[in-house]
């Protein structure tokens, strides 16, 4: 735990799995603020020790990342589902992220992981959920994931 100082049991969570696919999708988030009117949200995502992935996505936000606990893994994936150089951020770590990202899978570490992302965007676009083949199967906003998170916690 960074500093001791993030208790994830004083937050409410939604818990995503998906069933299917090439990915095991399973994660957690929770929304700590937002700021419509300035662009921003904050968020944080969860995964446990099982393995499970965010669905592969590209951020279309600028987005500061802080590793809060464990680890965070993230795989680049070009066209066609190829599976890029693997990279690791563990706790403590912090990186910003481009508008432009590539798009890529995360998860944990073997023992999971706890992710700050702060997300700023002008037009609410956090990011792209895309196949393998790298095509857009769904745009997620700002006032999707809050409306997302409202109806499942």
């Amino acid at each position: 735990m960074l500093n001791g100082t993030f208790d994830p049991s004083r937050y409410k969570w939604r818990s995503v799995s998906i069933d299917g696919g090439p990915h095991k999708i399973n994660h957690d988030y929770t929304i700590l603020g937002h700021d419509l009117d300035a662009g921003t949200l904050d968020m944080v995502v969860r995964w446990s020790a099982d393995g499970g992935h965010c669905p592969i996505h590209r951020h279309t936000a600028t987005t500061t990342v802080i590793v809060l606990e464990g680890e965070q893994h993230l795989w680049d994936i070009d066209k066609g589902g190829v599976v890029g150089d693997h990279r690791m951020r563990k706790a403590g770590d912090y990186a910003l992220t481009g508008a432009e990202s590539l798009p890529h899978l995360e998860r944990g570490g073997d023992n999971g992981g706890v992710v700050f992302f702060g997300a700023h965007s002008p037009t609410g676009l956090l990011y792209e959920i895309v196949d393998e083949d790298l095509n857009v199967v769904s745009n997620v906003t700002m006032e999707s994931i809050l409306a997302d998170f409202a109806a499942n916690t």
